[in-house]
């Protein structure tokens, strides 16, 4: 991926270096409860990050030169993101782009939808309008599932961000008051929808990027679609050492999650992306 020398992002909030922010004792049901559409994974992963390095409320540590790769990197994919959507969001959906914060934190953290752990993975809160990330996310996503590479990581980002447009489009507002509705399956069922949605917003972005940036490099989409194939519930479920079970799937399989990136980068145009007109709703 080429991101090098390119400009930041101004809406970098890094909390890395100030010590963690306590979890305010929410536990990891209460933490999904909260941040159900918002979470990049929306379920317990925490048997696949058991020995991580989570972070204690108090605790700070100067950033090392990988930190400060890491932000830098972030800054840039941000900053991308911000690039693509000011004229795409006006343009296809007649609405004004905001731009998102994305606050870099360790281990734990508080924002307007609650307190969170880094093991619960990357997450989008409507209440602030900001991404929450601890790069650790990053060398798990390596290590652990398998699914590395720097295109990889600005999928995730980008993912996120769809959270956003989703936000300023009021589809969050709508899934939200309708899951709130329903019976556990169906609310699960719209909940991969959205994310779903998300994914293929990921996928404009990239399009995007490549057209205006030349961003991708030869197996940048490769990573891409491994990573979306390694953040489907059966396999998370599966690794977990769990049968899957697709009613309590959340954020789509594997093949679910690759194909609406796929729509997104191919089409590049956000009506393509209404897995809610594409399910019947």
């Amino acid at each position: 991926m080429q991101w090098r020398g390119r400009r930041g992002s101004g809406n970098i909030e890094d909390r890395r270096g100030m010590g963690a922010a306590g979890a305010g004792g929410v536990g990891v049901v209460g933490m999904l409860a909260i941040l159900a559409v918002g979470y990049f994974f929306g379920i317990d992963i925490t048997p696949l990050v058991q020995g991580m390095d989570q972070g204690q409320p108090g605790q700070s540590r100067p950033l090392t030169e990988e930190d400060r790769q890491w932000g830098e990197f972030v800054s840039v994919v941000l900053a991308d993101t911000e690039e693509v959507w000011a004229p795409v969001l006006p343009e296809q959906a007649g609405i004004g782009y905001v731009e998102p914060k994305l606050v870099l934190f360790t281990g734990v953290v508080q924002s307007a939808c609650g307190g969170a752990s880094a093991a619960m993975g990357p997450f989008y809160c409507p209440g602030d309008q900001r991404v929450y990330l601890d790069t650790d996310f990053f060398d798990m996503m390596a290590s652990r599932m398998g699914a590395g590479g720097d295109f990889a990581y600005a999928y995730v980002i980008a993912h996120e961000v769809g959270h956003h447009v989703q936000n300023l489009t009021g589809t969050l507002g709508e899934t939200s008051r309708l899951r709130s509705r329903l019976g556990e399956r169906d609310a699960n069922q719209i909940s991969v929808l959205t994310e779903l949605q998300a994914d293929c917003y990921a996928g404009i972005w990239a399009r995007e990027a490549q057209q205006r940036f030349g961003t991708l490099e030869a197996g940048d989409l490769e990573e891409a679609m491994g990573a979306a194939e390694a953040v489907g519930d059966d396999v998370i479920q599966s690794n977990a050492g769990r049968t899957p079970v697709p009613d309590s799937f959340t954020h789509g399989s594997a093949a679910q999650r690759q194909e609406w990136l796929m729509r997104g980068f191919n089409s590049g145009d956000m009506a393509q992306c209404d897995t809610f007109k594409a399910a019947g709703l």
